[in-house]
């Protein structure tokens, strides 16, 4: 079986409208949101991760309704080898899952690679330690992935003439 390789900001994009990215963790799912220009991306909310009634995921697609959501970022974890391993297939299945609650809107993986490590480094050089950091660090993570797909995606529009 083949590895999806992550999808590239602007492809197939929607146009304006807010974006909704996702860290799924084994024990907690962090959640950003951006405006809706899509300029900037903000943390959400940090969901506990529940692989036996989906209650995370049912959220989620409540989040992608009520903020008028128009495109999910789930962040994909490869390898700095680029590999993909249980990381990147829970992440694949997740995506899988929210994508199937909340057709039409589309669900893309971005990679990750290295974000939970800046995203607690960020939070360290700000004097966030300890469980207060375990509490926000998937927050952050979230808005990493989100930020540099939104920054990914003026590019290619740019690129494209269509800014």
């Amino acid at each position: 079986m083949t590895a999806p390789a992550a999808d590239r900001p602007g492809e197939s994009d929607p146009g304006a409208g807010r974006r909704l990215a996702v860290d799924v963790g084994s024990v907690r799912v962090g959640v950003a949101l951006s405006d809706p220009a899509p300029v900037l991306a903000s943390p959400l909310v940090t969901l506990a991760r529940d692989e036996h009634s989906d209650s995370d995921v049912h959220q989620l697609a409540r989040f992608v309704t009520e903020h008028e959501v128009v495109e999910v970022i789930v962040g994909l974890p490869r390898t700095l080898a680029d590999r993909h391993g249980p990381a990147a297939q829970t992440a694949v299945a997740y995506a899988g899952k929210l994508a199937a609650m909340i057709t039409p809107v589309p669900v893309r993986l971005a990679d990750e690679r290295l974000t939970t490590v800046s995203a607690a480094r960020m939070l360290s050089q700000r004097g966030v330690k300890g469980r207060k950091q375990r509490a926000v660090v998937d927050q952050a993570a979230a808005v990493e992935i989100l930020q540099g797909w939104l920054d990914g995606r003026a590019a290619y529009l740019a690129r494209e003439g269509r800014s």
